[in-house]
């Protein structure tokens, strides 16, 4: 008769949900992912290397705009192929208002939500109504609608884009972040980022969450429990398009100008490729596929300008070899071997 020698620490995993189990790990991932961020701020200080930060920035905001997508994609099982619109709305308004009501960054923000929430509401009442394919291609229809509007007006700068944005003090009361310091602004964009993922990374765990990840599961029988899953992807979708713009709205703080295309689809698309690169639903998983992904165009590019074919053809390797993303293949291993020890007896 064979006794059960588990260990205590065995015992204590096995009384986990495998849920839980999965949302450790992945918050592990988040951790290393910090850890790593102020590895590199270290080096690129000690380094004095303006490019390096600026370019690890615009990977921080564009993961940003790749959890908006991982929210919808991951969680309520929607595919958005146009959330490049809040993305760059996101952009205009913060420029519009740094540049021509006042340099105050906590009103841009402010402005910006409450407009990306009113159009988030519109867009959303119109894109929910359709499922699978039918909602990628509402999305998309009303991205690229928008992007040739902005394109075509003038007083948005036309093809051009918005110019000039000034240099500003980000304040916290007791001290200020200068946008035009390149260490310490990517540092701020770290903690805003970060913050953004913890609180999805909450929401993901509260009832709300879950309504939203039974709508993935089987709208149809959603309303059988008392919900209204239209309700909840609305609302779903407008949490994504704030996500999306709040990180847009940093974009020319830190570049001082904005221009169209990020509007256009090649946004949204190196959005999704982020997001399937990195992990669906780990939404940590995008923020290091944006990271990757920006390192490759610029690694690439510096190469040759067919770096875009590159590109492809590694992202088309990755999704064959790791159709689950890094994070999402590193997190089933992980899982994998911590649940293993309890199969022992």
């Amino acid at each position: 008769m064979l006794e059960h020698t588990t260990s205590a620490p065995s015992r204590r995993v096995l009384s986990q949900q495998p849920e839980d189990i999965a949302r450790n790990i992945l918050r592990r991932f988040a951790y290393l992912f910090i850890a790593l961020a102020l590895l590199f701020t270290v080096v690129a200080y000690v380094a004095n290397d303006v490019f390096f930060f600026r370019l690890a920035t615009e990977a921080l905001l564009y993961g940003g705009l790749a959890m908006g997508v991982d929210l919808l994609l991951g969680y309520a099982g929607l595919l958005s192929l146009g959330h490049a619109l809040f993305f760059g709305l996101g952009a205009y308004v913060s420029a519009l208002v740094l540049k021509s009501m006042a340099p105050s960054f906590w009103l841009a923000m402010v402005i910006t939500i409450l407009i990306t929430t009113a159009v988030g509401l519109v867009a959303g009442l119109i894109a929910i109504r359709a499922r699978g394919v039918y909602f990628a291609l509402i999305t998309f229809g009303l991205a690229e609608v928008v992007a040739k509007a902005v394109y075509n007006t003038y007083e948005l700068g036309g093809s051009d884009g918005i110019m000039g944005v000034p240099i500003i003090e980000i304040s916290f009361g007791f001290f200020a972040i200068n946008s035009n310091d390149p260490g310490a602004f990517f540092l701020f964009v770290l903690a805003f980022i970060m913050g953004l993922y913890f609180i999805l990374e909450a929401l993901s765990r509260s009832p709300f969450g879950r309504v939203v990840v039974a709508i993935k599961a089987n709208e149809d029988r959603v309303p059988f429990l008392g919900f209204s899953a239209q309700t909840y992807k609305l609302l779903i979708f407008v949490i994504a398009a704030n996500v999306a713009a709040l990180s847009g709205a940093l974009y020319p703080v830190l570049r001082g100008f904005v221009s169209p295309e990020l509007l256009f689809f090649h946004t949204s698309g190196n959005a999704v490729i982020t997001v399937v690169l990195g992990g669906i639903g780990t939404l940590i998983g995008p923020l290091y596929g944006s990271v990757i992904l920006t390192a490759l165009k610029s690694i690439v590019g510096s190469y040759t300008e067919h770096h875009l074919i590159v590109i492809g053809v590694l992202f088309m390797i990755s999704v064959i070899f790791f159709p689950t993303g890094l994070i999402g293949y590193l997190k089933t291993r992980i899982q994998l071997r911590i649940e293993r020890p309890g199969r022992a007896v």
